[in-house]
């Protein structure tokens, strides 16, 4: 009797933590699920998917705003990763190899760019976010700044990548490029969520 006892208050002691375990389990479900459709609609499916899996794991990701801000921050990590190695790079470049230093340098430009103008879209987003955009005007002017902003980073990531044609190339200029790309990619994925959350912001908005 005493070990059913003992048997019957282990159980009970464990059952919250199996009832926590189910719903996180149900919540990081849905929260994927909810991801995986979305990112269906972009031109990057599969980095979409692998981009946001980061933050699938830590948040649930229900609306368009977090997709958006997720998306962002995606995009910045990797532009802020590919700045870095640019960085270093170019640094080599210029006593070793002079006659690759422009093409880097150009390049480390662009992708400093991009990582300026996708942080000032992050903290508009975050205003928007939190200040509702009380008048339509308001509204208008916020997502037109995320837009461009966006766009201008993807465009920066689009032009660096434009300066490697072709696929006959070094390794080094293959490997770079194969960096910016990724931004390029993450930045167009990015762009797609703040569309979708734009069309969502004007939605809610209707009498």
């Amino acid at each position: 009797m005493a070990a059913n006892n003992k048997l019957i208050l282990v159980l009970l002691s464990l059952l919250p933590h199996i009832i926590f375990s189910s719903v996180a389990a149900r919540k990081d479900y849905n929260t994927k699920a909810y991801v995986d459709s979305w990112c269906r609609t972009t031109l990057y499916q599969n980095l979409c998917v692998r981009s946001l899996s980061r933050y699938v794991r830590s948040r649930a990701m229900q609306n368009p705003h977090d997709l958006a801000r997720f998306a962002l921050k995606a995009s910045l990590y990797r532009a802020k990763y590919t700045k870095a190695f640019l960085s270093k790079e170019v640094t080599n470049l210029e006593t070793l190899r002079p006659k690759y230093y422009a093409l880097v340098h150009d390049c480390l430009t662009q992708i400093r760019d991009s990582v300026d103008q996708l942080s000032l879209a992050i903290a508009e987003l975050n205003r928007v976010n939190r200040r509702g955009g009380k008048r339509q005007l308001d509204l208008d002017w916020h997502i037109n700044n995320l837009q461009t902003w966006t766009s201008t980073a993807l465009t920066d990531a689009e032009t660096c990548v434009s300066q490697f044609p072709g696929r006959r190339m070094s390794k080094l200029k293959a490997t770079i490029k194969g960096k910016v790309k990724n931004v390029e990619e993450t930045t167009s994925n990015a762009l797609a969520f703040i569309e979708h959350y734009a069309a969502a912001r004007y939605r809610a908005r209707r009498p």
